[in-house]
């Protein structure tokens, strides 16, 4: 295809669609060009930035007739940082996009005729997130925390973030200031010189308990207790100061070793009425608010009685385990990474269940040594990673054929080429339920419900 518009043209154009990351789409001859900040139905000039083989990029130049949905992002670095995708589009609006994109995945990468209900949304969609990972660097002069640019890491600087904590804002705002005193000089990925490099705070909802983690480079901290007093006044309700060293030369956050600065370990939190203790590296949540919605449904759907088996195929934590382990005969949880499961048979045990079993491994290999032993399912859990399921587990799914699944997702479009997979093999997708876990952000979770027919 040759591009009908070039770099740097200007031209009016209608909106018609959002890509998966948030992104205008409007189309010139059937040509797709991606526009930042565009919302569905409405008309802008657009100045175009770079053309390719099958699409191209541009920005807004200007607003014609905005969508009825326009509103003003709340947020001041909106338009910078990489965090949020769509503040600009009024709430009722992004559920009812979310929705839409759900059900195109399942048409056209599906092939799929499904129900797809209306999103369940947030009652207030505003600092939601339990968990916030905060970069600190320097602008060549003063200490800066905040957030990453759209794809790159640069630090958009700011004192605050509307889906987070109040907590994690009170760190942003008031250690920048401390750096210097307290010897902690922020990270400079260029010359790999400083010695703070992130913040982690994480705050439980039920207990209203706070971990804050200082990510480090090097292991000795110059003003220890005067850091750990200094937190602790930013933030009162802090329960647990922890320090991770990452002395690496790489963008993961957190590194192998963490060591207890002040206070406990882990803090506790529940969802429902099912306990968890939450460490410095445990997955967990962000939202724990549309977690308990996201679990419901899936209950819901396994529509237990009690006298089922049921195996969790990636249970992590076992979070989704122990909500199953509540209505089901037995519940057998499988996951890759060991730690995980260590946590899993802890917060098991801590909420008295005896009817759990986890084991460390890959699903495909430890699912059929369960059945083998006598141990099949009624109904199977899925909640994969976006990259969905692995093609062995699935190949797995079908040779042991249970006659219900639970798939909870992260990622429509892998969903979408999961369930076809699994109806070519037998099963009959009955409804699916998309669920937003991260309002202003264009991510959203679903739950679909299948039947061996």
């Amino acid at each position: 295809m040759t591009a009908p518009v070039k770099k740097n043209d200007r031209i009016t154009v209608l909106i018609e669609d959002l890509t998966h990351d948030g992104a205008g789409v409007a189309k010139v001859d059937g040509y797709p060009l991606f526009v930042q900040g565009g919302l569905p139905n409405e008309t802008a000039e657009i100045h175009v930035l770079k053309t390719l083989k099958n699409y191209g990029f541009a920005k807004i130049a200007k607003i014609v007739e905005p969508s009825p949905d326009r509103v003003q992002a709340p947020c001041p670095v909106f338009d910078q940082c990489g965090g949020c995708q769509l503040q600009h589009f009024s709430y009722e609006g992004q559920l009812k996009w979310k929705q839409k994109m759900v059900e195109n995945a399942m048409k056209r990468l599906g092939k799929l005729d499904v129900v797809v209900h209306p999103t369940k949304g947030m009652e207030d969609p505003w600092n939601y997130r339990n968990k916030a990972q905060i970069p600190f660097g320097t602008n060549g002069e003063a200490p800066i925390a905040g957030f990453y640019k759209t794809k790159s890491h640069a630090i958009v600087d700011t004192n605050r973030c509307m889906i987070q904590t109040a907590e994690a804002d009170a760190i942003l705002e008031g250690l920048k200031p401390r750096l210097w005193a307290l010897g902690l000089t922020p990270y400079n990925e260029k010359t790999k010189k400083g010695i703070l490099r992130h913040v982690v705070v994480r705050k439980a909802y039920a207990t209203g308990e706070v971990m804050v983690v200082l990510v480090t480079k090097k292991r000795r901290l110059p003003e220890k207790i005067a850091t750990i007093n200094a937190i602790r006044e930013l933030v009162p309700n802090v329960t647990s100061i922890m320090q991770n060293l990452n002395g690496l030369d790489t963008n993961v956050i957190l590194g192998s070793e963490t060591t207890l600065l002040w206070g406990k370990e882990v803090i506790n939190d529940k969802i429902g009425d099912v306990s968890f203790e939450i460490s410095a590296r445990s997955f967990y949540q962000v939202n724990p608010v549309q977690t308990k919605v996201l679990y419901d449904q899936a209950l819901t759907y396994a529509n237990l009685t009690g006298k089922e088996t049921v195996i969790d195929a990636y249970c992590g934590i076992g979070s989704i385990s122990l909500f199953l382990a509540k209505q089901a005969k037995s519940v057998l949880g499988v996951e890759i990474v060991p730690q995980a499961i260590e946590d899993a048979k802890r917060n098991a045990a801590i909420n008295g269940f005896d009817n759990t079993e986890f084991v460390a491994g890959a699903a495909e290999d430890v699912i059929p040594r369960w059945y083998k032993e006598g141990k099949s399912a009624d109904v199977l859990v899925v909640d994969p990673p976006r990259k969905g399921c692995d093609e062995a587990l699935l190949t797995t799914i079908l040779e042991q054929k249970p006659s219900k699944i639970v798939y909870v997702s992260c990622n429509p479009a892998t969903l979408a080429r999961d369930l076809r997979i699994l109806e070519d093999g037998g099963y009959k997708t009955k409804e699916v339920q998309p669920v937003d876990m991260f309002p202003h952000t264009a991510h959203c979770e679903a739950v679909a419900w299948l039947e061996l027919v």
